[in-house]
């Protein structure tokens, strides 16, 4: 289940990058995986 206390902030960016930055690194690339993220795997990665 997804925890509602994670605080995100989602900065625009352009060409389909999706990314999840934590703590200055990067920790997911829709680049890499050619796919988006679960909410499960977003949750984990933020927590």
């Amino acid at each position: 289940m997804v925890n509602p206390a994670n605080e995100v902030t989602l900065i625009e960016g352009g060409g389909g990058v999706f990314e999840i930055v934590r703590d200055g690194a990067l920790v997911y690339s829709k680049k890499a995986t050619h796919r988006f993220p679960t909410d499960e795997e977003v949750d984990a990665l933020i927590t």
